[in-house]
């Protein structure tokens, strides 16, 4: 069954075009529905970032839970891994996040969590998607039986008190002065009052959202502002959270960015030593630098690949019991503690690496150097091109050139009609040719 609505994280599209009242009404009446089993009072808990259309889907969400007989909590403003850790700590039925992580404030997606705080499998989301394009009408709650929605204070506070127990007991940041960049989104409250309340000196920006500026000119897609307060402030270190707060960037003392691959590196190398990897391996995309996967072999440790998408990395990670993993872009994923990635909790575990080294993070934070890896696109209309003969064999030829210390990657876009050819190895100038070669035969054969 090809699925018409869920995307590889949930539902996204233009509010009030894509992501309309209609259909978040009928979300809520599905989902409800499939979530509503035994005969206790079944709630579900609602989260959002600062998107002005978020009142909107807000609005018909909760009309469609109440109508199928389901309490619903809002919460306001929160991050995506608080809806996660919240639908476990209250006991709800299910968890929605209405956002659309770093997309602009046009767009607006709403996410799905079950009772155990992740998010839901394929054949979940297929079976919504079977009743939100049915006739549902004699399966609404009676008069008697629909239900309440309430907002709930305190759940920023949970949230704050839930990352700070993440760092060990003997951690606080005192002595750091930290530059907190919150995207105008989900986290503007709570990263820049847990660092507060662990000791930081915090500076904040991208903390006074509007409902339009949301990841704009901010965040962890746009690191320039970050980057530049850094410097003006001599602090020691920047963080940098998206709209949903579910991926961070670090910008060490200097300046320079550190990606999630680094950060990955830093979080594995510092849980092998104090012995709390559950396997001796991380997770990752097929998009991760093979200077990571080097530096981890150096290690002892294993990377583990799977295609690109957070979704794909925690299937991983629970089908074989690591408790690790992450992607370039910066949703690192600790399961100890978080069901889905959690960009504030990577960067608090970073700080205590720094706290305990006593280093500064262009040190702690820049474990090796990325091998040259280039990224290209070709867009295509119709057709199959990646499987034209000619394509094929400018493929075998790449490979070749690149040898068995490089990689080269061609995958067609899951969201758009784009195919994107990436390859990595030691000499730049071989990469670039090896890429420009399948360029130029993917390019010929999309014509």
């Amino acid at each position: 069954m090809v699925r018409r609505y869920f995307g590889t994280d949930g539902i996204r599209g233009l509010a009030n075009k894509v992501i309309t009242p209609e259909l978040a009404l009928k979300v809520g009446q599905a989902a409800g529905l499939i979530f509503r089993a035994g005969e206790h009072r079944h709630r579900v808990l609602i989260g959002k970032d600062t998107r002005l259309s978020g009142y909107m889907i807000e609005t018909a969400l909760v009309a469609g839970f109440t109508s199928v007989g389901m309490d619903v909590l809002l919460t306001g403003p929160i991050p995506t891994p608080g809806v996660g850790m919240l639908v476990r700590s209250m006991r709800a039925d299910l968890g929605v996040m209405i956002s659309a992580s770093h997309n602009p404030y046009d767009d607006n997606g709403i996410k799905l969590f079950g009772p155990d705080g992740y998010k839901l499998s394929d054949e979940v989301e297929r079976r919504i998607e079977k009743l939100i394009d049915s006739d549902i009408a004699k399966q609404l709650a009676g008069s008697d039986d629909l239900g309440r929605a309430r907002r709930i204070d305190g759940v920023q506070d949970r949230y704050i008190e839930f990352a700070k127990r993440t760092l060990p007991r003997d951690i606080d940041l005192a002595g750091l002065r930290v530059v907190i960049d919150c995207a105008n989104g989900a986290a503007y409250k709570v990263a820049p009052g847990a660092l507060w309340e662990l000791g930081a000196d915090v500076i904040s920006i991208g903390t006074d959202p509007d409902g339009f500026n949301i990841n704009k000119d901010c965040g962890s897609t746009s690191l320039n502002t970050l980057v530049h307060k850094v410097r003006e402030m001599r602090a020691d270190i920047g963080i940098a959270l998206d709209g949903d707060a579910d991926r961070v960037m670090l910008v060490d003392e200097r300046g320079h960015i550190v990606d999630g691959d680094q950060l990955l590196a830093v979080i594995a190398q510092s849980w092998k030593e104090d012995g709390r990897l559950t396997k001796n391996g991380v997770v990752a995309t097929v998009m991760s630098n093979l200077g990571l996967e080097r530096y981890l072999g150096g290690l002892g440790l294993e990377l583990l690949r799977t295609p690109v998408g957070d979704r794909y990395v925690l299937e991983r990670m629970r089908a074989e019991g690591y408790n690790v993993g992450g992607e370039q872009s910066g949703h690192i994923i600790l399961s100890d503690y978080s069901t889905t990635g959690d960009g504030f909790v990577a960067a608090l575990q970073a700080l205590a690496v720094v706290k305990r080294s006593g280093k500064p993070v262009s040190e702690v934070c820049h474990r090796f150097e990325p091998l040259p890896q280039i990224l290209k696109n070709v867009r295509y209309k119709t057709g199959k091109p990646m499987e034209n003969a000619a394509v094929t064999a400018a493929i075998a030829s790449a490979e070749q050139k690149l040898g068995s210390g490089g990689r080269l990657l061609v995958r067609p876009s899951g969201t758009e009609p784009v195919i994107r050819v990436m390859g990595e190895g030691d000499d730049k100038a071989v990469v670039e040719q090896a890429v420009d070669d399948v360029i130029d035969a993917l390019t010929k054969a999309a014509a």
